[in-house]
């Protein structure tokens, strides 16, 4: 079977898509995996600390509140999510250095580019959470499936 999300969609079709609001920054465009969620605002740094993590081919969920005053990751952030094994980085909110980005061998998505970066420390982050955006809700264990068509997420993994 195909992974993509418009044969994915078409075989499950009560598998959510995400409200399609996100651009490709990343090198793949591509990318799938179990998700690992996140719920910050403009304070990236339990984003740093879970990319520091195995990966193990899950995709970091990041909700940042759809926040357009600040980045959440940038390039050194997805070069350790790429190192550590990452399938992707979704991240409701900006993301920065958006050349490096592009050269990395990682899908991430996101609203939009932003030149400043986050404030460390300012708030707490929460992860294992289950996350509400784009018109989607994403538990952590749920499957996301990425491509330049969208976004699929399903409690169950759709592919064989």
């Amino acid at each position: 079977m195909s992974l993509a999300t418009t044969d994915l969609s078409d075989a499950h079709p009560e598998a959510p898509a995400l409200a399609p609001i996100f651009r490709d920054f990343g090198g793949v465009t591509a990318f799938h995996g179990q998700a690992c969620t996140l719920k910050v605002f403009e304070d990236n740094a339990l984003v740093r600390a879970t990319l520091e993590t195995p990966g193990e081919g899950r995709v970091l969920v990041v909700d940042g509140g759809g926040s357009m005053r600040c980045a959440l990751v940038g390039g050194l952030l997805a070069d350790l999510g790429r190192r550590n094994h990452w399938s992707g980085i979704v991240v409701y909110g900006c993301v920065r250095d958006v050349a490096e980005l592009k050269a990395q061998a990682i899908g991430i998505k996101a609203l939009a580019a932003h030149p400043r970066k986050s404030e460390k420390g300012l708030h707490t982050g929460h992860a294992g959470r289950v996350l509400q955006f784009a018109d989607v809700q994403i538990a952590p264990g749920d499957w996301l499936y990425a491509d330049a068509d969208g976004m699929l997420v399903s409690a169950q993994r759709l592919h064989p």
